[in-house]
């Protein structure tokens, strides 16, 4: 009996130090990405960045974002209901992260869209018909072009378009941008420059929170 209460007691005192010891690795990668993200904070936004909000809003959300990525389609509703529910006090700003096989050339797609004036129709179209062009968790871009001509693009033009010089910089710079981030995955959040303290909406939601009541504060004092 003596034996197995220690045994008991040994495996419960195992239990508190992993959990102690992994809540300690979590607390730690967490302010990690904290300090890296201040250290590179120019690396957030650049010029050619897609954004769709007010210019001067409180709250910026930058999103590291893959097309092809389940994920990240799944969050993007979510997303536009926490813009919607705080309208003008959130802008939201996309960055590229492809990891998925493909996925590069679906960037440059959704990229060239902007030449015609129709980026959010694109990539909400590209979103919402994910299933049909990723399989086996590889981006298929032959198969995008019926969505993007449904969007009311020039899918001829896109194509050309597409092969740019400045699309590739641009890409090319947001993958650099993920890469000095240390954006491994996919959506990848910032708000004002913090890093989300670990994955989730509800840690999405409880961030821009803060930061809306932290506005509002500033603005009323």
């Amino acid at each position: 009996m003596k034996r197995n209460t220690i045994f008991v007691t040994a495996l419960v005192l195992l239990a508190i130090l992993f959990t102690g010891g992994a809540y300690l690795y979590r607390s730690q990668q967490a302010e990690a990405a904290v300090r890296l993200a201040a250290k590179n904070r120019e690396s957030l936004v650049r010029f050619h960045s897609p954004s769709l909000g007010r210019i001067d809003a409180p709250v910026h959300i930058v999103e590291f974002f893959d097309p092809a990525c389940e994920t990240c389609a799944a969050f993007f509703p979510l997303v536009k209901q926490i813009m919607a529910a705080n309208r003008d006090d959130i802008r939201l700003t996309v960055r590229y992260a492809p990891f998925h096989q493909g996925s590069d050339e679906v960037v440059k797609a959704l990229e060239a869209s902007r030449k015609q004036g129709r980026y959010w129709q694109a990539f909400e179209a590209l979103v919402a018909s994910q299933p049909a062009w990723v399989q086996h968790h590889q981006a298929r871009p032959d198969l995008v072009w019926p969505y993007l001509a449904r969007a009311g693009l020039d899918t001829a033009r896109l194509q050309t378009d597409m092969q740019s010089p400045e699309i590739a910089r641009a890409v090319a710079q947001d993958v650099a941008d993920a890469q000095s981030l240390d954006v491994r995955k996919t959506p990848e959040f910032f708000v004002n420059g913090r890093p989300l303290p670990s994955f989730g909406i509800e840690q999405l939601r409880t961030l821009v929170d803060e930061e809306l009541a932290a506005a509002r504060k500033a603005k009323a004092g």
